[in-house]
C-alpha cells in the first residue's frame, strides 16, 4: 500500500516519451520513493518496424538503470483488466515528445479512469485543460520535471484529490453523448447559418 504506482498506457515508440519515463522511475528511485511503473499493454504494434529497436532500447536502460524489478509490464491483456490495471495505479504518467494532444487515445483513457496524470505541456492551448486542476504538465524530454511532479501529486493529498477530480470532470466532456451534442450542435448551427 505505501508503494507509489505509476502507469503508463499504449505502445512504445520515440514519440512517447519511454526514455523520459524511465529516467524518471530512476529519479524517484534515487531519491528514496517506493516508486514502481506498471506498462498497461502490448509493447510495440506491427505497424512500424523501428518500434521494436526502440522498445529493445528502453529495456536496455531499464537493464542499466537495474530497475528490473521496478518495472512491470502487463502485455496485451482485455479491455476489462486494462481498466483493472488502470485503477490499480496512483497516477498516470504520459511523457509524450510532441506534447499531450487530444488524438492521443491514452490520455483519454487516463481521462475515462480518472486518474491523476502527469503529461507533456501541449504545443498549442488545448480548451478545458488546466494545469494543476485537471492534469499537471512538464515540459517534454525532462525526467527530473516528470519526478518532481509525480512527488508533488504522491505527497500532497489535496492535490491529488483535486486532480482526480478534475480528470473526472474533463473526461465528461468526452463520453459518447458529450460528443454526440457537439455534434448536434454544430450540425444545427449549420443548419441555421444555411438557411438564414
Amino acid at each position: 500500500p505505501q508503494d507509489w504506482l505509476l502507469c503508463y498506457f499504449g505502445f512504445l515508440n520515440t514519440s512517447k516519451g519511454g526514455e523520459v519515463l524511465i529516467n524518471s522511475l530512476a529519479h524517484l528511485v534515487q531519491q528514496g520513493r517506493p516508486a514502481h511503473l506498471l506498462m498497461i499493454g502490448g509493447q510495440v504494434g506491427s505497424s512500424d518496424p523501428t518500434n521494436r529497436r526502440y522498445l529493445a532500447h528502453v529495456h536496455e536502460q531499464i537493464a542499466q538503470l537495474a530497475l528490473q524489478d521496478r518495472v512491470h509490464w502487463t502485455g496485451f491483456v482485455s479491455p476489462t483488466e486494462v481498466s483493472a490495471h488502470f485503477l490499480a495505479a496512483d497516477l498516470c504518467a504520459l511523457p509524450y515528445q510532441d506534447g499531450a494532444g487530444r488524438s492521443r487515445g491514452s490520455l483519454m483513457a487516463a481521462l475515462a479512469h480518472r486518474l491523476p496524470i502527469v503529461t507533456t505541456q501541449p504545443h498549442d492551448p488545448l480548451p478545458g485543460f488546466r494545469d494543476g486542476v485537471n492534469l499537471r504538465f512538464t515540459p517534454p524530454a525532462d525526467a527530473a520535471a516528470l519526478a518532481g511532479a509525480v512527488t508533488d501529486i504522491m505527497t500532497n493529498p489535496a492535490l491529488r484529490l483535486r486532480l482526480t477530480a478534475g480528470a473526472r470532470a474533463l473526461s465528461e466532456q468526452f463520453t459518447w453523448p458529450a460528443l454526440a451534442a457537439q455534434h448536434t450542435a454544430l450540425f444545427n448551427a449549420c443548419l441555421a447559418q444555411r438557411s438564414g
